[in-house]
């Protein structure tokens, strides 16, 4: 079994490699961002897709997106700081098929590692246990986004511009500035700095 390890973070995929070598047969590839696992995932081809959601440039959102656009049977297991049952619900409407947080037990996620390779769903046992007691509701404003919205709304947290956003997403500037329109609509905003400080209050990171 092929696995790509997305993560900006060395330590972190250091600690997942060593982790994945306990299981049979298992070859392990790394990318840090991602343009760089998109890339990766065209060449490789891997079995399965351990990524963070917090990624420099292209968010794991995002890209969650473009590996499915790749190819629909790509298996993704998300693997994120965020215990909140928002972005779990988030990056299983993306296309992701499992959700861990980081705080999640080794054993946990070599139990995730080989249902979600297997073709099977998992979620954190504490997180799909807020998601079914009604954790990040329907009714709640950033429930209304999708997962392109809440890309923007990430990068305009980072500080970037909407030239930049618009880069870093590869589409077009009146395609970003249409849609932060579209966003304001949505949650009744009517400045570009209430979107930025509407994410930052959110954590939309």
């Amino acid at each position: 079994m092929k696995i790509l390890i997305v993560d900006d973070h060395a330590i972190v995929r250091d600690g997942l490699r060593r982790m994945l070598a306990t299981v049979q047969a298992v070859e392990v590839v790394e990318a840090a961002n991602g343009r760089d696992a998109l890339a990766l995932a065209r060449q490789e081809r891997p079995d399965l897709v351990i990524l963070d959601l917090n990624l420099p440039g292209l968010g794991g959102l995002e890209l969650i997106s473009r590996l499915l656009l790749d190819d629909r049977s790509r298996r993704i297991l998300v693997l994120s700081m965020h215990a909140e049952p928002l972005y779990a619900a988030r990056a299983l409407d993306a296309g992701a098929i499992g959700y861990l947080s980081k705080n999640a037990s080794p054993d946990e996620l070599l139990e995730a590692v080989r249902r979600v390779a297997a073709g099977g769903r998992y979620v954190e046992a504490d997180i799909a246990q807020a998601m079914a007691v009604g954790g990040g509701a329907a009714g709640e404003p950033i429930r209304r986004l999708s997962t392109r919205d809440l890309e923007i709304l990430r990068l305009l947290a980072a500080g970037k511009s909407l030239a930049e956003i618009a880069e870093a997403l590869g589409v077009g500037y009146k395609t970003v500035a249409n849609t932060c329109t579209q966003i304001k609509t949505k949650l009744g905003l009517s400045r570009t700095a209430d979107l930025v400080r509407f994410s930052i209050e959110m954590g939309v990171s």
